[in-house]
C-alpha cells in the first residue's frame, strides 16, 4: 500500500520505547515491574482518515470519493485542472477505507457561515472548486463567489452517500463513458452517478472528539489507583474504578472503594 499522505501540523508518530516506564513493587515477595500506562496511541488515532456521516462532520481536510469504479477521487493540479484521480490508498477496492496518497486529492471543506448545508472547498494550491453554469469545474478563484459554494445533501442507505449541489442547481457527477472518469456538474437530479463519499481526517470529527476525550478519561493505571486509594487493589475493584472513570460516576465509586477499605481493615 502507498505510504500515507501527512500534511503540515500533523502530530508524529511516537517513536518505540525499548522499555516503559515502570516502577518498581513487590509481588508475592519478589521484586517486579509495574508498567505505566501511556497514551501514545490516542494522538495517532486523530491522523486516520474516517468516513463523513453527516453534514455537521464536514470540516478540514477532506478527499471526495466518486462514484466510479475503481474508485477515484476528484481532484486539482496547480492549474486549476479539475480531474477524476484514481485512489492507490484503499483496501480492496472498498471506498470507505479510502486515503489520500497525493496532496492534489485533498480538499479544504468549509462551511458557509449562516448555513447548515453549503460548503466552498479549497485546494491545495490556495483555489477554490467551482463549477460553472456549463458544468465544467476548476480551481482557478481565490476568491468566493456563487460558482465557489455547493450546497450537500444525503442519501440515506447503508452507508451515508453526499450529493453535490452546484451554484447553478445541477449536480456535481461522475461519467464513465471514456477510459478514464469524467468529473462535471450539469446533472439535473440525484442518481447513482451523482453520489460520493466524503473522508475525513478523524480529528475534526465530531464523534471522535468525543470518543477521545472519553479514552483519556478511562484511561489511569492500577499505581494511580492504588496511590489514590491508599491500599493495593483488587482486580475486580480496578475495573469497577475504571468502569465508574469512563461512565462518569468516578468519586462515587471511589469513595465506596475507601470506605470498604476502612471496614476490612478494622475487620
Amino acid at each position: 500500500m502507498v505510504k500515507a499522505l501527512s500534511f503540515k501540523g500533523d502530530k508524529k508518530a511516537p517513536k518505540k520505547r525499548k522499555r516503559p516506564a515502570a516502577d518498581d513493587v513487590e509481588v508475592n515477595g519478589e521484586n517486579a515491574k509495574r508498567i505505566s500506562i501511556t497514551e501514545p496511541e490516542l494522538e495517532a488515532d486523530d491522523n486516520q482518515w474516517v468516513s463523513a456521516g453527516k453534514l455537521s462532520d464536514i470540516t478540514g481536510p477532506v478527499l471526495l470519493v466518486l462514484s466510479s469504479t475503481p474508485p477515484s477521487s476528484i481532484s486539482s493540479d496547480a492549474l486549476g485542472k479539475v480531474f477524476a484521480q484514481s485512489i492507490e490508498n484503499i483496501v480492496e477496492g472498498l471506498p470507505d477505507s479510502a486515503e489520500p496518497h497525493d496532496v492534489r486529492q485533498v480538499w479544504v471543506a468549509t462551511r458557509v457561515v449562516g448555513s447548515e448545508d453549503t460548503f466552498t472547498f479549497k485546494g491545495h494550491h490556495g483555489k477554490y472548486l467551482g463549477c460553472d453554469r456549463y458544468g465544467i469545474c476548476s480551481a482557478t478563484r481565490e476568491a468566493i463567489s456563487p460558482e465557489e459554494t455547493f450546497k450537500l445533501s444525503t442519501t440515506e442507505g447503508a452507508t451515508i452517500i453526499f450529493n453535490i449541489q452546484t451554484g447553478h442547481s445541477k449536480y456535481l457527477s461522475t461519467s464513465t463513458e471514456k477510459d478514464s472518469p469524467d468529473v462535471r456538474g450539469d446533472a439535473e437530479s440525484v442518481s447513482d452517478p451523482t453520489g460520493l463519499r466524503i473522508r475525513m481526517q478523524a480529528r475534526f470529527k465530531p464523534q471522535h472528539k468525543v470518543d477521545k476525550a472519553e479514552k483519556v478519561r478511562a484511561k489511569i493505571s492500577r499505581k494511580e489507583l492504588e496511590d489514590e486509594v491508599g491500599r493495593r487493589l483488587e482486580d475486580g475493584e480496578v475495573k469497577r474504578l475504571k468502569k465508574a472513570r469512563r461512565d462518569g460516576s468516578y468519586h462515587e465509586a471511589m469513595l465506596d472503594v475507601k470506605v470498604k477499605g476502612k471496614h476490612d481493615k478494622f475487620a
